[in-house]
């Protein structure tokens, strides 16, 4: 494990289902550091907005969300494995936010200006004083413009629709492999072209294509890069 007296802020950004979270928790527990996960956080919120019938098929009823969203508290607790479990209002939702009905609406509420407003704080707060890992769409260009490394996920849409068919399919869920590339090509098309924090490379970001890595090679470059920055500031 590497440790610095000089702490560093990673921001982590890229496509869907691209391994991006897998790489900034094994990068933040190589390097001694916080990891959040700010996708489960958006996550957390869909899960709410669905809970209380706020988002639907045929509707979506921002401003209900919007009034509510001083309801919603969202906290990280490590397993066994230190591995963060996302917490909405102090109950362990961790399995539920990632079902393919949250998935399906997840972009759609994470594009509400007001949300993403509140999740920037509460992601910023988080990360207050200590070294961080953070991962998500909008991390390098509005949560951490200053961030000392920036790192662009992506990967063929095939072997992203595979990783994530896959992870359903483990958790024995009843989906084809169409359904989850159509839902991946829908979520990326609405994070590129959604008015707040559209999802895009940060110029300074450094891009990773994964499509042809194993995930030890893609965190030994990481690592590289982040040891790099680590020294340079």
């Amino acid at each position: 494990m590497v440790r610095s007296a000089k702490i560093i802020k990673i921001a982590v950004d890229g496509y869907s289902s691209c391994g991006k979270s897998t790489l900034a928790r094994e990068l933040a527990q190589n390097l001694g550091y916080i990891y959040i996960d700010s996708g489960a956080m958006y996550r957390a919120v869909t899960l709410f907005a669905l809970q209380n019938n706020y988002i639907g098929q045929d509707f979506f009823n921002k401003n209900e969300l919007i009034t509510n969203l001083n309801k919603i508290t969202i906290h990280f607790e490590p397993d066994k494995n230190f591995n963060p479990i996302t917490f909405l209002n102090n109950k362990n939702v961790e399995n539920e936010i990632r079902q393919i009905a949250v998935s399906s609406y997840v972009s759609e509420v994470s594009a509400v200006a007001e949300v993403r407003e509140r999740m920037v704080s509460l992601q910023r707060k988080l990360s207050e004083n200590s070294g961080v890992v953070m991962d998500g769409r909008d991390i390098g260009t509005v949560v951490f413009p200053e961030a000392e490394l920036k790192l662009f996920i992506t990967a063929d849409i095939d072997i992203r629709t595979q990783r994530r068919f896959d992870e359903l399919i483990l958790q024995n869920k009843d989906i084809n492999f169409e359904t989850v590339k159509q839902n991946l090509m829908q979520r990326d098309n609405y994070d590129k072209s959604r008015k707040t924090s559209p999802l895009r490379q940060a110029k300074d970001a450094i891009l990773i294509d994964n499509s042809n890595l194993t995930k030890t090679e893609q965190l030994e470059i990481a690592l590289k890069l982040a040891k790099k920055a680590i020294n340079e500031n």
